[in-house]
């Protein structure tokens, strides 16, 4: 044993002290932001063992239409990273964002390399958007295709893609990699443990592309009918295709021409089912199938009622497929 006295003590516990609140800096954990549960649960992965993420959406409150609160401001600002999925589905967070002291570096998924993005659908019983699709209903566009979508989003007056792309794991995976590469960039001490983070949440993500083909394959071709159109993503994966939507933005409600054209629909399916939404008003689907024999079941885009954390978006892919399984099935 060695022991130290006097001076020699003094100077001891000084570098110690020294050395400490160095190795507490440099392991201090990154204060990482994320708009919705989804995207929070695959950052909360990335992140595992290195601190994790807060997510400012939380409920079943809707990304489309939240409200920022006091609290979200300071949660912001005091942040090192923000993670959303486009200007146009965070819209709220413009002004926000604009005002930020400066530290925090804004990821936007809609902008990561190799995501594939598909156009708002149009015509039939899909609404018709102010921006036309470019290439109809089929055309697949990834960001390296359009390196004009950020001046786009910008704008919010034309949607040149559906924002809802975290609904499908190929895309998952591509988010999975490029959270690792923004996380390692803040802490590039770090950088191995996200990327091994990231390689184990893409085989994760592989198992579970895989059950979903299994459990979806039986519903090709059966008749539904979502309450906005969010799930073009998870649908044109697994081969199945919504009839149509009540509306295409929840923001605002359907007129009398839009549920009458709707309910004609439901009417000329063979027993159809309608999806309403836990964040949305559920009389509107009651008013649609209202003198019909379409059931209907709910379907949920972020996982309102799931508890945050890792296996979120596993629990919230593998409902999406029970309940369109329970009800069409």
């Amino acid at each position: 044993m060695i022991r130290l006295t006097g001076k020699k003590t003094i100077w001891a516990c000084a570098a110690f002290m020294l050395i400490w609140s160095g190795d507490t800096k440099a392991a201090e954990p990154l204060n990482v932001v994320v708009t919705i549960k989804p995207v929070h649960s695959l950052a909360a992965s990335v992140m595992e063992g290195a601190g994790a993420p807060h997510l400012l959406i939380k409920g079943a409150a809707s990304a489309h239409s939240y409200a920022l609160r006091p609290s979200d401001a300071r949660m912001l600002n005091n942040a090192d990273i923000v993670v959303r999925v486009s200007e146009r589905l965070e819209s709220y967070l413009e002004k926000p964002i604009a005002s930020l002291s400066g530290k925090a570096r804004i990821v936007t998924l809609s902008e990561a390399p190799g995501i594939t993005l598909l156009p708002p659908r149009e015509g039939g019983a899909f609404e018709a958007h102010s921006h036309g699709a470019e290439g109809g209903e089929n055309h697949v566009h990834t960001a390296a295709e359009h390196d004009h979508d950020a001046g786009v989003e910008a704008g919010h007056g034309a949607a040149e893609h559906d924002p809802h792309l975290w609904l499908s794991p190929a895309n998952a995976a591509i988010i999975a990699d490029h959270l690792a590469a923004m996380l390692a960039t803040a802490r590039p001490e770090q950088a191995q443990l996200f990327a091994a983070n990231a390689a184990r949440l893409k085989i994760k993500l592989a198992a579970l592309d895989a059950q979903l083909r299994t459990a979806v394959a039986p519903l090709q071709g059966k008749d539904f009918i979502v309450f906005h159109d969010a799930y073009q993503y998870f649908e044109k994966l697994y081969g199945i295709e919504a009839a149509g939507s009540i509306t295409l933005s929840p923001e605002r409600q359907p007129g009398a021409a839009r549920l009458k054209q709707i309910r004609a629909r439901v009417a000329a399916s063979k027993r159809p089912c309608v999806f309403s939404e836990p964040q949305f008003e559920p009389k509107l689907v009651a008013t649609v199938i209202e003198g019909t024999d379409a059931r209907t079941a709910v379907l949920d885009p972020q996982g309102a009622d799931m508890p945050e954390g890792p296996e979120q978006y596993f629990q919230l892919l593998n409902n999406l497929a029970a309940s369109l399984g329970k009800c069409l099935g």
